[in-house]
């Protein structure tokens, strides 16, 4: 008896193939990153991710008064801003950590709904 992953590729078109082995692909880091940017939602990761940079340069530039200030005062003046803003700015990039995990799991159920369409045009 054939292997089912065998028989399935065997009955596949080229082209269906070739989709499959696209979507079966897991993509990389950066790959994932960019389809952040997709679809009708994409302008808000965008504006997200302008935000966030905004907010992480204001806190850098803070952090940077910070030591360079004399006395106590001027330390908290510049210190505490530093630390919202970086913070800030980091719950703004973990956002959108979930919604590349959500892209990733409907590649797979995609990839899953071919498989499961395929198998049953084989049986049927």
């Amino acid at each position: 008896m054939p292997n089912p992953d065998q028989l399935i590729d065997q009955t596949l078109a080229a082209e269906e193939r070739d989709l499959l082995r696209r979507i079966g692909e897991d993509p990389g880091h950066v790959q994932q990153a960019l389809t952040l940017f997709a679809g009708r939602s994409g302008w808000v990761s965008g504006l997200l991710l302008a935000v966030q940079a905004v907010m992480f340069i204001a806190g850098l530039w803070a952090g940077w008064q910070f030591f360079q200030a004399q006395d106590t005062l001027a330390a908290l003046h510049w210190g505490l801003p530093s630390a919202v803003l970086l913070v800030m700015s980091l719950m703004i990039k973990l956002a959108l950590w979930p919604v590349m995990q959500t892209n990733r799991l409907l590649v797979a159920l995609k990839r899953l709904e071919l498989m499961v369409t395929q198998r049953s045009g084989v049986d049927s």
